[in-house]
């Protein structure tokens, strides 16, 4: 009787350490790291140096950096040599509701001079090069088993067959855009040994499909005999890894402070089952669900977040009249703007980016508690 009561006692408490350590990694920021290529796929392949080998190793590095902070979840789609689907990739990220998406390849040209990092958004834009960059990478899809039935409606070869599943991810366009200008400012602090080539904008397929903030990273050109072998390098993948690392962790403390992300609205696993976006859509339809507003939801912009409080006067905030201030998990966060209308934030939120608070961004409440913008806008 005595062991039976000590036994029972032993197993609650232990039902109580789990579900304590459960929560408190439920906050975790969550990045989703992927390796181009793999497998079957080797990417890129010139004299010896292989797009899918140099690739996983960066991404391997990045992670170990990544794992060395406190509430930072890191997730990889492949840690070995194996080839992954396109969709599968971005799927990962979203069953593991992944705050960001971060997926690492190597540029290529006919060129051998042509030199130099590219960090991609996901979206249309019709410059001849972005185009001819997604068309390399999508291509990889034809690699996979009935492809054509997978990806009903996309062209690998016409990347302009994807404006119609851009559209619905609108939202997540400005933190992308915030997270890939933090990539290439880290590339370049690397001075002389990587050219960055700035942020770009292109319809790859393996972001599309994923729920969050993400990015595609051209670490360099495996096609240049210099930067190859940089790439190729120990010493060259340590330097690409700690600034891609680098601008993750400040992306993390822009938005979500030492602690760890917060959470609301949809998670990316809930939108994977419950709303996928398909390739089938129509362009004209999915315009009228941006436009819409839902009676009830106001939109602010948030300007920055710090953790020094700054005093409310338009000289402190390049002249934004009533700002306004919200300290949450030890953050100070200031907020710019306040409207029921979509279309109107988004003028606002050009206004702001305008005065040089590039990594501003939209956000949503409803009565009073924050929704996803994707929420606000259905």
């Amino acid at each position: 009787m005595y062991i039976s009561k000590k036994i029972k006692i032993a197993f609650t408490f232990l039902l109580v350490m789990l579900a304590m350590e459960s929560y408190s990694q439920s906050n975790d920021f969550k990045v989703t790291l992927d390796a181009g290529h793999g497998g079957h796929d080797f990417g890129a392949n010139y004299n010896g140096r292989i797009e899918k080998n140099i690739a996983l190793a960066i991404v391997l590095k990045v992670g170990k950096i990544l794992e060395s902070y406190p509430k930072v979840d890191v997730i990889y789609t492949r840690k070995t040599d194996v080839f992954i689907d396109l969709i599968e990739r971005a799927n990962i990220a979203n069953r593991a509701d992944s705050h960001i998406f971060v997926s690492i390849h190597l540029n290529a040209n006919r060129n051998t001079a042509a030199d130099g990092t590219e960090t991609y958004v996901m979206g249309m834009n019709k410059i001849a090069s972005n185009l001819e960059a997604a068309k390399k990478e999508n291509a990889v899809i034809t690699m996979e088993k009935d492809y054509k039935q997978k990806y009903e409606g996309f062209d690998p070869n016409s990347p302009e067959t994807m404006i119609g599943m851009t559209l619905m991810q609108e939202e997540y366009l400005d933190n992308s855009i915030s997270l890939a200008g933090k990539v290439e400012d880290e590339f370049a602090k690397l001075g002389k040994k990587l050219r960055h080539g700035g942020v770009k904008q292109a319809p790859f397929m393996v972001l599309h499909k994923a729920y969050m903030p993400r990015v595609l990273i051209e670490t360099g050109f495996i096609s240049n005999p210099v930067e190859g072998d940089l790439l190729n390098s120990e010493e060259g993948q340590n330097d690409i890894a700690r600034a891609i690392a680098n601008a993750i962790i400040s992306y993390k403390y822009d938005y979500f402070g030492d602690g760890g992300a917060e959470t609301f609205g949809e998670k990316p696993s809930q939108i994977l089952r419950e709303n996928p976006v398909k390739s089938s859509e129509n362009v004209e339809v999915n315009k009228e669900i941006i436009k819409k507003d839902t009676l009830g939801s106001i939109y602010k912009i948030q300007l920055s977040a710090s953790k020094k409080k700054v005093a409310l006067e338009p000289k402190n905030f390049k002249g934004l009249q009533n700002v306004k201030l919200v300290y949450e998990d030890n953050i100070y966060k200031y907020f710019y703007g306040e409207t029921s209308d979509y279309e109107s934030a988004k003028n606002q939120l050009t206004e702001v980016k305008s005065k040089g608070y590039d990594s501003a961004f939209l956000i949503a409440f409803r009565n009073g508690k924050k929704i996803s913008i994707q929420e606000a806008i259905k």
